[in-house]
Formats: structure tokens, C-alpha cells, sequence
């Protein structure tokens, strides 16, 4: 799962679009590069957060930074922006 695009679907946070960065038993760690960095990754129950793009973005051996994470979100939000 790490990698992967998701969206909060419970908390304060339900509908922010978030980076999955680390996986732990039944928690996911995600951040989307602004509020909830790399080095600080919101925990999340796997039940609270629902994959919202199946590709999986290939991570550099250094791992995800914030700034790759924003162009994450930034290009799939333009993305649905054109669609919509």
C-alpha cells in the first residue's frame, strides 16, 4: 500500500487527500507534504482511509518527500478537475 493515493473517510480530516508512506499492522501512516509531513505522517486506521488510485507511485530508495508528495496530490486533483 505504500505509495498509494488515499482519502480520509472519518476524523476531522474526512475528504483530505493524503500519501500513504508506511504501513504498521492495522495503522497507515500518510501525509500529504504540507500540514502532515514526511517526517511527521498522520497514523490512520486502514478502515479510515479509502484508496482512491490503484497505481502505485514508485518510490525513490530515499523514499517519499514532501515535495514528490504534493505533486502527487496536485497532479490527481488537476486530474479530476478536467474530468469533472
Amino acid at each position: 500500500m505504500v505509495g498509494l493515493l488515499a482519502m480520509s473517510k472519518a476524523g476531522h480530516d474526512k475528504g483530505a487527500l493524503y500519501v500513504i508512506i508506511r504501513e504498521e499492522g492495522e495503522y497507515v501512516y500518510v501525509a500529504d507534504g504540507r500540514i502532515r509531513t514526511s517526517d511527521r505522517p498522520k497514523k490512520k486506521n486502514r478502515k479510515h482511509v479509502q484508496i482512491i488510485k490503484k497505481k502505485q507511485i514508485t518510490e525513490p530508495e530515499s523514499g517519499l518527500d514532501d515535495i514528490m508528495i504534493r505533486k502527487i496530490i496536485k497532479e490527481y486533483q488537476e486530474e479530476r478537475n478536467v474530468k469533472g
